[in-house]
């Protein structure tokens, strides 16, 4: 069997997000999940901090790869508090939530 290596895909977000913004509709749907995509950047960035893969979360919450998969997509399932702070226990990270006043306009 051949040598398998993993390379990773380069992936520019802020080129990603620059062409999808041109398409109809893509920036009014991307605002109303930003809180989503905020967590969801949130926790990738914890997990990588913590030098951590999906399995080795998935063993330390006693779950699985794909479910972590699914936690770490934004918009796709909204998380209860339990797991979320299961999460962030995970990956070395106490989990913090705070209500924000209104900004007046």
């Amino acid at each position: 069997m051949a040598d398998l290596k993993f390379k990773p895909v380069r992936h520019d977000q802020a080129a990603f997000l620059a062409k999808a913004r041109q398409r109809p509709g893509f920036a009014e749907a991307y605002e109303a999940l930003e809180l989503e995509y905020a967590l969801a950047g949130q926790m990738l960035k914890a997990r990588t901090k913590a030098g951590l893969t999906q399995d080795a979360v998935a063993e330390r919450m006693g779950t699985t790869k794909s479910a972590i998969s699914r936690l770490e997509s934004a918009g796709r399932h909204a998380p209860s508090l339990a797991t979320l702070k299961k999460y962030a226990a995970a990956v070395g990270c106490d989990l913090q939530v705070k209500l924000v006043p209104h900004k007046a306009t």
